[in-house]
């Protein structure tokens, strides 16, 4: 059994390739239609008839490619494509003799004489191999797409569950160690937000989130610096009322663009800084910015590109191309903005 075979198949199942199917066989009766004949242009009738014939067919052949995947990707690549592409080719012939059939009964003559069977037949046959080659190989090499950047991003996933540093680790437990015996009700206050912060990053991978949920889990991150860098850490959140927080988002992007923040920012300016996080509804789509003060000098360093290059990958897989993440620099500050939809 191929391996590469369970995930090879294209999935026919899904509304967006169905409705593809039905637009590629359109497309072929509106060429044939477009065609020279001997018999002159095709009516209304005619192109209604070869229209609703390819429709049929190629309903049948999704539907049945559909149910026979489960099947096919036991068998090895070569061998379940082979079958999956003879599926629309018996079903192209058993249709056109069932229509033919009916054509002459009916005495419609919207397709060949009675005695040209044979010839009809294997005329949509080979139209339904030709088309079905062509559009099981785009559809084969889009699926295999689709499994390199699925692959790709639950890689970054993984990259962003190793990107709760060690050093972070380290000065969050000094840092409770520290407060222990002065401050109990801190300590175990940043021992919760710090369980918070390491389950949120294990669990990344694993069904979305909400905005809601990244922006307690940003909370807890920016506490637990607080309580490292006390008063150089400022912070402002500029969250509006009508805030959709339960809206569906992939887990753990906020936080990794508020590590680079404090990072590459206030950590390395001697009087720190403000971080401002601000949110807002600008018709069918949010807008999430964090801006926060940076060296002048500073060049984004390989840790901060990996990061937004990361959450970048992510959103455009999630969102399939419909959200947006953009970086800004200037004299002393730095800005990234994510623009996500709400439907």
């Amino acid at each position: 059994m191929s391996a590469a075979a369970a995930t090879g198949i294209p999935d026919f199942c899904r509304l967006q390739r169905l409705f593809a199917v039905l637009l590629v066989a359109e497309v072929v009766v509106l060429v044939l239609a477009l065609a020279p004949h001997e018999e002159g242009a095709w009516g209304w009738a005619r192109f209604a008839a070869a229209s609703f014939f390819a429709q049929w067919l190629a309903l049948t052949s999704a539907v049945l490619l559909c149910q026979a995947r489960r099947w096919l990707i036991g068998l090895q690549t070569a061998a379940a494509l082979m079958l999956a592409w003879l599926i629309p080719v018996v079903v192209a012939a058993g249709g056109a003799a069932l229509v033919h059939e009916l054509d002459v009964s009916l005495g419609y003559r919207l397709s060949l004489p009675a005695d040209r069977r044979l010839e009809f037949m294997l005329g949509c046959a080979a139209i339904a191999a030709l088309i079905g080659a062509v559009a099981l190989r785009y559809f084969y090499v889009q699926e295999a797409w689709q499994r390199q950047v699925t692959a790709q991003a639950e890689a970054e996933v993984r990259a962003l569950q190793a990107r709760i540093k060690p050093h972070f680790l380290f000065n969050s437990m000094n840092t409770i160690a520290s407060l222990v015996r002065s401050d109990p009700a801190t300590a175990e206050r940043a021992v919760e937000d710090l369980s918070d912060l390491f389950r949120a990053a294990l669990g990344a991978g694993q069904g979305e989130g909400s905005l809601g949920e990244e922006l307690v889990l940003a909370e807890r991150y920016l506490a637990i610096e607080s309580l490292r860098l006390g008063p150089r850490l400022a912070v402002d959140w500029e969250l509006p009322e009508d805030l959709p927080r339960d809206l569906p988002m992939p887990r753990l992007i906020l936080q990794p663009l508020l590590e680079n923040a404090v990072l590459h920012g206030i950590s390395r300016l001697t009087e720190g800084g403000r971080i401002t996080i601000r949110a807002r509804r600008e018709g069918k789509r949010l807008r999430l910015s964090i801006h926060n003060p940076a060296p002048a000098a500073q060049q984004d360093s390989a840790g901060n590109r990996h990061a937004q290059d990361s959450i970048a990958q992510r959103l455009a897989h999630h969102y399939q191309g419909r959200a947006r993440m953009t970086a800004s620099r200037g004299a002393d500050y730095y800005a990234v903005e994510l623009e996500l939809p709400l439907t």
